[in-house]
């Protein structure tokens, strides 16, 4: 599967629109990687346990809209935007969603 943020894939042609994908995770972060985060923001520096989180999320999401494309005989995903948000009480839970069209190519 070919993933792209561009709305084309060089060296193909788009032959078919599958349609629109998506794949979505909302992932709760844990009061330890919070308290690391606390410390963090007094002291300054990044904060690697969420980091580890974000990029976990993120490739999920990006997994997930993938098994979907092929579901739909898709070769390629085109077009790609991923968006994070912040939900819950205190904004505990992170969601990522990466949306894109999947299409079959040439």
């Amino acid at each position: 599967m070919i993933l792209s943020t561009t709305p084309t894939i060089e060296g193909h042609s788009i032959r078919e629109y599958k349609g629109v994908v998506f794949g979505e995770v909302i992932a709760g972060v844990n009061f330890l990687r919070d308290i690391g985060a606390s410390i963090r923001n007094i002291i300054g520096g990044r904060s690697a346990s969420y980091e580890e989180e974000l990029i976990g999320a993120r490739t999920q999401a990006m997994n997930e809209m993938s098994t979907r494309a092929a579901q739909l005989g898709a070769d390629a995903v085109v077009g790609i935007d991923i968006d994070y948000e912040v939900l819950g009480e205190n904004n505990g839970m992170l969601m990522v969603t990466a949306s894109g069209t999947a299409v079959k190519l040439d």
